[in-house]
């Protein structure tokens, strides 16, 4: 099944940057689903947001957690844990201090 879907997802990202929020945990998830079905990763280049917010807001915020970093760049994450909710507001943090 993952490969039927990422047929159609690696042409919408392909020579794109990836941003996550974690990068290294996203990345590694899609190492890991690659290998089990011996298909080759393309070596994106992930940014991390959540690296990003240390960097950019040091010891201001009491964690850097998505809903926390999220709300110090002014995005209301209403959704938290829903896929494309946590998505745009990584997305929003990414545009604000990436």
């Amino acid at each position: 099944m993952f490969p039927y879907v990422w047929q159609k997802i690696e042409p919408l990202i392909e020579g794109l940057p990836l941003v996550a929020h974690n990068s290294p945990f996203d990345e590694g998830c899609l190492k890991a689903v690659m290998r089990c079905y011996q298909m080759d990763y393309p070596d994106y280049q992930f940014y991390c947001t959540c690296r990003a917010s240390r960097k950019h807001f040091g010891k201001l915020l009491p964690n850097h957690q998505l809903h926390t970093v999220a709300a110090a760049c002014g995005f209301n994450l209403v959704n938290h844990h829903n896929a494309l909710a946590d998505a745009e507001a990584c997305a929003w943090i990414a545009r604000e201090i990436l």
